[in-house]
């Protein structure tokens, strides 16, 4: 169960840190993007990138942001829990001891 939690954590920073790059270098993800297409097509390197695609780029580089910061938040809060109702559990033996 700790790998699955460490997955998760780990995969919410990584889409943090993707979204913080493409919203503030949208033209890294647009050369990326060039390049993958330019595996398979000819003349790839001669698309030019639209200010409205960029626009969108920065849009969903803030979702991501925020997706991967609640993801964060919320394991945060599902650790804080568990250590609360793991002190609770632990105090409840004593009392009935």
């Amino acid at each position: 169960m700790k790998n699955c939690e460490k997955g998760r954590l780990f995969g919410s920073a990584m889409i943090l840190l993707q979204g913080v790059v493409t919203a503030l270098f949208p033209q890294a993800s647009v050369r990326l993007t060039k390049k993958m297409i330019g595996k398979n097509f000819d003349n790839a390197s001669e698309l030019e990138a639209k200010p409205a695609y960029i626009r969108q780029l920065r849009a969903i580089g803030v979702g991501m942001i925020a997706a991967g910061g609640t993801g964060l938040l919320l394991e945060d809060a599902e650790e804080s829990e568990a250590a609360v109702s793991e002190l609770a559990g632990t105090e409840g033996t004593d009392d009935e001891e």
